[in-house]
């Protein structure tokens, strides 16, 4: 029997991946505990488990009355600091029980102990099963303690998994053999549908451990979804050449993510588009559908803004630093675009930006009744110089040793001998570029200025309109000819 216990043991090390000396601390446990059973069994006893032989023996406690005393005082004064447990059928308090004496309290004093070999010939059917069920016990305690330690430091990370059994639930997905995770409803997507059997990705969000074993849930719905799924297929962001440093997602909708690089030569959003859009596409394959903007971060808050509004064109943007909060104006008929659809697209941006956004069309901005005027081409004072279409100028910080702040239309506004942005209402937006690029091409430049200054009309300055006469002054002159005639009359009684 001692042999078949030993390679019983190894081939459990060997399948379940446990240490063949718990499993051997689980059996001499299991042997204790059985032996208590029996009929006529020894107050206190020991189990000595030989790990390489599998031989034991069941050795008889014989504690001193003073030692005993001793040691069973410290047990009840330790259960008495201990709360009392509520009985769930009664509701009263549990009557504390008589205090007993662990292993681990006796083995100090072992030179003050007798032992007495008390090995039963014959355990019989019921102290069999009953070590049986005890190791049993111990093994699933310690497969589910590998798992927890094993899951515990993965929360974040992405994980495939195929779908068990799905209700309203939550969904069951099982990661590997014996391991599930639990998918529930608020970490769902609407608009998806979870079939037996198909395979799926997701991120884990919580791993707790529980007597059925580690609680692990996962999520569809997590914004470090689509980080983990784009650093799945771009590998320069695997290789940290570029990084995501922000996201904002509107599951089964839509998707915003602000992407850098961090390497010369590397652009951030072809890398995560991919040779015809291929990498993105499989991001948007797992999601089911879902869209997904990408937009190149920029530490000037009016630039960023303007792109967190793609795939709408905006014209200016207009910066409160105090605030936090970004008036965008667009043309008018790009006004439903950068709001989208009940408010998405712009949602969606002020959430990656951090700021506020304010979308306004040209001609609700150029009718604003408050229009400050402006005050000519003075030397900077630090503010941008661009003069708006409604007439005022802009507020935004001047960049660098520039004149106009970071947004590529009051850039191109260097290139020019006025300030007015209507200059550059002719232009197409690949051309407000290239006049926004300081290393752009001369001969282009010449081009695209020429074109602009031909359409351009200089503002007519408003000549005062002449006062017109108030209805009160012919009032005063009739009745002065009156006055006059009167006089005439009574000159002409007295001749």
């Amino acid at each position: 029997m001692s042999k078949e216990i030993v390679e019983a043991i190894k081939a459990l090390e060997q399948e379940k991946g446990i240490s063949s000396d718990k499993l051997m601390d689980a059996l001499a446990d299991a042997l204790l505990s059985a032996y208590k059973k029996t009929p006529g069994a020894a107050k206190y006893a020991r189990v000595d488990l030989d790990h390489e032989t599998g031989d034991f023996l069941v050795f008889e406690l014989i504690l001193p009355a003073e030692l005993e005393e001793k040691l069973l005082a410290e047990a009840a004064e330790a259960q008495e600091e201990e709360e009392r447990e509520i009985d769930p059928e009664t509701g009263e308090l549990k009557e504390p029980e008589d205090p007993e004496l662990d292993p681990e309290m006796i083995a100090p004093y072992e030179d003050q102990i007798e032992t007495r070999d008390v090995t039963p010939e014959d355990f019989g059917r019921i102290a069999a099963q009953t070590a049986k069920q005890v190791i049993l016990q111990r093994i699933r305690e310690a497969e589910r303690m590998m798992m927890f330690e094993e899951y515990q430091d993965r929360v974040g990370e992405l994980i495939t998994g195929i779908i068990q059994q799905s209700d309203k639930r939550y969904t069951l997905v099982q990661l590997r053999e014996r391991v599930e995770a639990l998918l529930p409803k608020s970490e769902q997507v609407y608009n998806e549908r979870y079939d037996h059997g198909m395979r799926v990705k997701a991120v884990i969000t919580d791993v707790s451990d529980s007597t059925k074993g580690p609680a692990i849930v996962v999520s569809r719905r997590s914004p470090e979804l689509i980080k983990s799924l784009f650093e799945l297929e771009v590998p320069e962001i695997a290789d940290k050449l570029v990084e995501i440093v922000g996201v904002a997602r509107e599951p089964g909708y839509r998707s915003k993510i602000a992407v850098v690089s961090h390497t010369d030569g590397v652009d951030p959003v072809g890398a995560c588009v991919g040779p015809r859009g291929s990498r993105v596409r499989m991001v948007v394959s797992e999601l089911r559908g879902e869209k997904i903007d990408i937009i190149p971060h920029n530490d000037e808050p009016a630039r960023f803004v303007a792109k967190a509004l793609s795939p709408a064109r905006v014209r200016e943007v207009i910066v409160d630093d105090g605030e936090r909060q970004a008036t965008v104006i667009v043309p008018d008929d790009q006004l439903s675009l950068a709001i989208g659809r009940d408010g998405q697209n712009a949602r969606l941006a002020a959430r990656l930006t951090g700021w506020r956004v304010d979308i306004k069309s040209e001609t609700e901005f150029a009718s604003e009744d408050e229009v400050e005027e402006y005050e000519g081409e003075e030397a900077s004072d630090g503010h941008c110089l661009a003069v708006l279409s409604n007439g005022r100028r802009c507020p935004n910080a001047a960049i660098g040793e520039s004149s106009y702040c970071g947004l590529p239309t009051h850039q191109a506004l260097a290139r020019f001998e006025t300030n007015q942005i209507v200059i550059l209402s002719p232009l197409e937006e690949a051309e407000v570029a290239i006049l926004a690029d300081a290393d752009a091409d001369q001969g282009q430049v010449s081009e695209i200025v020429a074109k602009a200054e031909d359409q351009y009309e200089e503002p007519a300055e408003e000549q005062p309109e002449p006062e017109e006469p108030t209805a009160e002054e012919p009032e005063e002159e009739t009745v002065e000819e009156v006055d006059g005639e009167e006089s005439v009359a009574e000159e002409a009684e007295q001749a």
